[in-house]
Parts: C-alpha cells; sequence; structure tokens
C-alpha cells in the first residue's frame, strides 16, 4: 500500500481509484504524461477533473520529446515502406505539436 500524501490543497489524498486500460492505450497515457512533466497520478487527475494541463519545460520534458519525436521517425519511416497511418500515430503527433506549440515563447 503507498503512503498517504497532501495535495496542492493541503487534502489528503488517501482514495484509490483504478480502471483497466489496452496496451495501446497504456502507451498513450505515458507518452502524453512523460511529455507532461507531471506524475501520472497528477496528470490523470487533471485531465480528469478538466483542469490545465501545464507543461513546464525541463530536461526531463525536452528528453520525453526527443524520445517521442524519434518513435515518430521511425513510425513515418516504416509508413513510407509501406506501412498504414494508425490512429495512436497521429493521436502522438498531435499531442507533440500541442506540446511545442504551448512550449515557444510569446
Amino acid at each position: 500500500m503507498s503512503a498517504k500524501n497532501l495535495d496542492t490543497h493541503n487534502r489528503w489524498r488517501n482514495k484509490t481509484v483504478a480502471f483497466r486500460v489496452s496496451p495501446e492505450e497504456n502507451k498513450q497515457i505515458d507518452a502524453a504524461v512523460r511529455l507532461s512533466g507531471l506524475t501520472k497520478q497528477d496528470y490523470i487527475t487533471r485531465r480528469l477533473l478538466d483542469r490545465a494541463v501545464v507543461v513546464q519545460g525541463n530536461p526531463r520534458v525536452y528528453k520525453a520529446l526527443r524520445d517521442q519525436l524519434a518513435a515518430v521517425l521511425g513510425e513515418l519511416r516504416r509508413i513510407e515502406a509501406g506501412g498504414d497511418v494508425g490512429d495512436e500515430l497521429l493521436a502522438t503527433i498531435d499531442l507533440i505539436s500541442v506540446t511545442l506549440g504551448g512550449m515557444k515563447e510569446d
């Protein structure tokens, strides 16, 4: 059992919420979490409660973007060789685009 902790409003987080996802959905969730720079718990909580997920640029987010772009490049090379474009790839490209768009300086 994990330890209880406090949220940003000084409330105890002592309730567990669990659900099942497919391996493909898990990959998409993990990619979104890595690109956000948040913990999985904070990312999912913010998304479920319709709060903004603000990406703070840091070395971990930079590395996640680099790795995700390398994976996208590999998929694009596979497609060039005669494969088809999957929905997961399009969702990942869209997420990377939104993340990079939000990180640009105004």
